[in-house]
């Protein structure tokens, strides 16, 4: 009998892609999202952006036509909701990846992410321990790390300093997880992912952005002068990471120190891993490539920083590896041209 997955966000960039690999490795899959498969609208940022709106409904036609994918329309807001999907489908991993997402979203409208990753993410870890879900993995952010300029970041690094909204609910989530481990012994692993790009990101994200201004002929705004470093990392190699977590569940730490404790793990089943490409790259260096990637040069507008932006991120993924042996095998220039033949020949046609 196959393993039961039930993936939270199966409208999302991760999501669609983690639903398409588990369903090509033989998993059972079912997903559930706030998306109307009739519309593709599934909140307020879908009805002012018909083009997240168009993406969320081409990634979700996808997962239930292509992949098989058992959808349950449902909002994680709403008491019981996912409860009554955990009820019935009863899986043995949920893989929570449903959340309001952007950094510089929520330094302009902080409210809009109370709901989704507070109220949402204790609606989900509850459903888990009720129904007695064997594993739980939820996604966290880099941006738990904040002004860190010491890299590449530990698990075992301070994130108690968060600097916009956003992050600080990510690493809420995480201590949200911890209570429910150290209260009820669920197992919970924590996913910090790494500024993932690839084919069918959201419309706002730099490398669509930079895409498309490229194209037209437009400038595009580069923050910091460009002297930004990120741990770009391509959708494949998380998807992969997420995987390879999804088939070792957490388990306790036996040399874990209560009086000096690791917060990457603990006495009961609970760990946080990077999930990153552990090798940052310069904003500039990503913008030379794509120009190749697309045969066009970009018209660069430099900015300075931007309030709630870190200058560098980098993932230590040492634990991770010696976890479960992943290791991120996508290059930039491999991940920026398949992102830009996917952007020319499906999403411009797309959207024409």
């Amino acid at each position: 009998m196959s393993k039961k997955v039930l993936v939270t966000g199966v409208a999302g960039f991760i999501g669609s892609h983690l639903v398409k690999s588990l369903h090509a490795l033989g998993y059972d899959v079912a997903g559930c999202d706030k998306v109307d498969p009739a519309t593709g609208i599934g909140g307020v940022a879908d009805t002012a952006d018909p083009l997240l709106a168009r993406l969320r409904n081409e990634r979700l036609a996808a997962c239930v036509t292509q992949y098989g994918v058992k959808y349950f329309q449902i909002d994680l807001g709403q008491t019981d909701a996912f409860a009554s999907v955990v009820a019935q489908w009863q899986p043995d991993t949920v893989v929570h990846l449903a959340a309001q997402a952007g950094v510089r979203h929520s330094m302009q409208a902080p409210m809009d992410f109370v709901t989704p990753n507070l109220v949402g993410f204790s609606h989900v870890l509850d459903a888990c321990h009720r129904h007695q879900v064997p594993q739980l993995l939820y996604a966290s952010s880099s941006s738990v790390y904040g002004m860190r300029s010491q890299v590449p970041f530990l698990e075992t690094d301070r994130t108690d300093q968060p600097q916009s909204f956003y992050a600080a609910t990510k690493m809420a989530n995480e201590m949200m997880a911890y209570a429910y481990h150290s209260q009820y012994g669920m197992a919970s692993l924590g996913m910090r992912f790494f500024t993932v790009y690839g084919p069918w990101g959201r419309p706002d994200m730099a490398p669509m952005l930079f895409a498309k201004a490229i194209l037209a002929g437009e400038p595009i705004r580069v923050f910091n002068q460009g002297r930004m470093r990120r741990d770009f990392t391509y959708i494949d190699d998380i998807v992969s990471g997420v995987i390879a977590c999804a088939d070792k569940p957490a388990t306790p730490n036996p040399d874990f120190e209560a009086s000096l404790p690791d917060p990457a793990t603990s006495w009961a089943p609970h760990r946080v891993f990077n999930i990153g490409n552990a090798q940052p790259t310069e904003l500039l260096r990503f913008i030379s490539v794509l120009e190749q990637a697309l045969g066009r040069e970009a018209i660069q507008d430099l900015q300075p920083m931007q309030p709630g932006d870190v200058v560098a991120t980098a993932a230590d993924t040492s634990a991770l590896e010696a976890w479960v042996g992943f290791r991120p095998s996508t290059s930039i220039e491999q991940g920026v041209e398949a992102f830009a033949r996917w952007y020319r020949d499906v999403y411009v046609p797309m959207v024409a």
